[in-house]
């Protein structure tokens, strides 16, 4: 069952899309009518989903939506009457994995939720890939600058370097990419 955390600014005395929330066997973990604190808040009770029920977003809202994003991801629901292209473009920003304008039906609340997370887990895969391959992409200038530091010092091919390295790092038992950094850090030290 997912756990939700609701913001519904609508100041009345039951939200409707509570109501449908627990109906359809959701477990609404908290409500809150501001997004004020919204990071500690999912810090804490780690809902899967969070659910923003607003006639239009704030700046603030969305500012504490980025913070979420970038500290604890999670899908988040945005449903809204604002169909301003500068609001939906600001959310999708901000991390809003679905935003639906004209309100909420609740025939509609399961399909929402279940394109929010599949969007979600496509994008944090996408994420994922990208900051791997940044972290070859890395590992390789680091490799490739000890290698021409050997070249340099040892005045050997780079075919050379590039063997000396690696039995370097399967003697010490160690990846390559250490071994390189500790090539790199030895040379500044020498200068």
């Amino acid at each position: 069952m997912l756990r939700i955390m609701l913001v519904d600014d609508s100041r009345g005395e039951t939200s409707p899309l509570k109501e449908s929330l627990l109906e359809a066997g959701y477990d609404v973990v908290e409500t809150t009518h501001t997004a004020a604190a919204l990071l500690e808040r999912v810090a804490a009770l780690q809902p899967d989903v969070i659910i923003i029920d607003t006639d239009s977003p704030t700046r603030d809202t969305l500012e504490q939506l980025s913070f979420v994003t970038r500290e604890h991801p999670r899908p988040i629901v945005l449903f809204t009457d604002d169909r301003a292209n500068a609001t939906i473009q600001a959310a999708l920003r901000a991390g809003v994995s679905a935003y639906v304008v004209a309100g909420m039906q609740p025939e509609r609340l399961q399909p929402i939720l279940d394109v929010a997370l599949a969007r979600f887990e496509q994008e944090r895969a996408l994420r994922d890939e990208l900051k791997d391959a940044q972290d070859r992409l890395a590992e390789r200038k680091i490799i490739e600058r000890a290698k021409g530091l050997l070249v340099q010092q040892k005045r050997v091919s780079e075919n050379d370097a590039f063997q000396m390295m690696r039995k370097l790092a399967m003697d010490r038992n160690r990846r390559l990419v250490e071994v390189a950094q500790q090539i790199i850090d030895i040379a500044e030290l020498g200068t």
